[in-house]
């Protein structure tokens, strides 16, 4: 029982060293002088486009690697591709692969020097230092995400009831719609709960391919930055409560909605 109690205690003063002291000083600090400053720093004009340019580059993004995250995953697991097993490495990447890097590798091949980026100028098209690069950078980041959950999910399920709808006539779209979807849509909303996680705080690849022209290519990671080193530390503060905020949301909706029998 003892024994019980200290692992708890150890495991429990963990988490709260970690997560919850630094996410609870970051409250202190944004609200200790009230609710009006908080209010007046995510209201200023840069800070409002910041947000905005997050929220937009994650509305891109999720949708596309979903999309990617299911096929990846029905193809690794009900099929048999040559390379698979390079294939499930290469997509594990993103996690052991330095976001400043990604950006780095970004500028090598789209930038103006780069392998592609000077074909794409002469078409009028710039990736680096605007919105597209930095979808490019945040989908890269963000890819295994939805893979990696349904792949297990698909697993579990087996393919018995994908091969008794085949036998009795239907499609593949029918099969996928039908059955194989409704089997893996917790595994998908998981996926992309971590992938808008992911592509809401990623800060490293998108502050090296987006130029950090405030008003214009500043996500809300890059000002809390910005602002912090410049001493505006209510503004780093409140942006950072602001996204912490966002983050908890998503995961409360996806609770919420869960019914209590997969709970």
């Amino acid at each position: 029982m003892i024994a019980r109690w200290g692992l708890r205690i150890v495991a429990l003063g963990y988490l709260a060293m970690l997560l919850l002291v630094p996410v609870g000083m970051i409250l202190y600090h944004t609200f200790k002088d009230g609710f009006a400053p908080f209010w007046d720093a995510i209201t200023q004009p840069d800070a409002l486009h910041a947000l905005r340019l997050t929220i937009e580059i994650a509305l891109i993004v999720v949708p596309l690697n979903t999309i990617f995250g299911i096929i990846i995953a029905i193809m690794l697991v009900r099929h048999r591709v040559p390379g698979a097993t390079l294939i499930s490495a290469v997509l594990a990447l993103p996690f052991a692969l330095s976001p400043v890097v990604v950006g780095l590798a970004l500028i090598l091949t789209y930038g103006q020097t780069g392998w592609f980026g000077a074909d794409l100028a002469r078409e009028g098209v710039t990736v680096i230092f605007s919105l597209p690069g930095m979808v490019l950078a945040t989908m890269f980041v963000s890819l295994p995400f939805v893979a990696r959950e349904v792949m297990p999910v698909l697993r579990e399920v087996g393919e018995e009831q994908e091969q008794a709808a085949a036998t009795l006539g239907a499609g593949a779209f029918t099969t996928f719609r039908r059955i194989t979807l409704p089997a893996i849509r917790w595994g998908v909303v998981y996926g992309v709960i971590l992938a808008t996680a992911r592509c809401i705080g990623e800060y490293g690849a998108v502050a090296v391919v987006s130029g950090n022209v405030i008003g214009s290519s500043e996500t809300a990671t890059v000002y809390v930055n910005r602002s912090y080193e410049s001493f505006d530390k209510q503004g780093a503060y409140s942006v950072a409560v602001v996204l912490a905020l966002v983050a908890l949301a998503t995961v409360l909706l996806m609770t919420l909605f869960k019914p209590r029998s997969e709970a």
